[in-house]
């Protein structure tokens, strides 16, 4: 497994080693002592146990997101693509940290293996590339309602760079179509 840094400290790519022949291929999706050595030697902590197992499956142009959970349920997210793929994207919302709102994004898809972390103290979205698209994440914490909070995906202070073509408008929850501007949002 190997670890690739972000421009977002802590926020990291996992490229998973593949081995595959005639028949297929194997890859191992996680492996808590790898994970917990390779952030060590990237000078990261290792996150608090996964308690939570969620999968979505998604449409073309499906947007979710900007998720988070306040303390004292904030979630940290490994996720990853098994079918389709999604431009996946990680805000900064930690108050005095010098990256506080800015974005990183990343492709996962089945065929790239990869998968993003995002440790606790980031919002966390996610866009469809293709019909029937499988999201799978494993969370730190349990979702709990009076904790969650949401970002609107268009806020215009973050600009994220959204791979939707021109023409296409993202399908949207009703919340997250609803949700505030960052600098609306209670993140605390």
């Amino acid at each position: 497994m190997k670890l690739i840094p972000t421009a977002l400290p802590g926020v990291v790519v996992i490229e998973p080693a593949v081995f595959g022949d005639d028949r297929g291929w194997f890859m191992e999706s996680y492996n808590e002592p790898r994970f917990h050595a390779r952030l060590a030697e990237l000078g990261l902590p290792a996150p608090r146990p996964f308690v939570q197992d969620n999968h979505s499956v998604s449409a073309a142009w499906v947007l979710r997101g900007l998720h988070y959970q306040r303390a004292p349920h904030a979630q940290g997210k490994l996720v990853r693509v098994v079918k389709g793929s999604a431009f996946d994207v990680a805000i900064d919302i930690r108050r005095g940290s010098p990256t506080f709102g800015q974005w990183v994004g990343e492709t996962l898809s089945a065929a790239n293996h990869r998968q993003l972390w995002i440790p606790e103290g980031f919002a966390h979205g996610f866009v469809a590339l293709e019909d029937d698209t499988h999201f799978l994440y494993k969370t730190t914490d349990v979702y709990a309602k009076d904790c969650e909070g949401c970002i609107v995906w268009s806020d215009p202070t973050i600009a994220i760079d959204w791979p939707i073509p021109a023409g296409v408008s993202p399908r949207l929850a009703p919340k997250d179509a609803a949700a505030p501007l960052l600098g609306d949002a209670v993140i605390d």
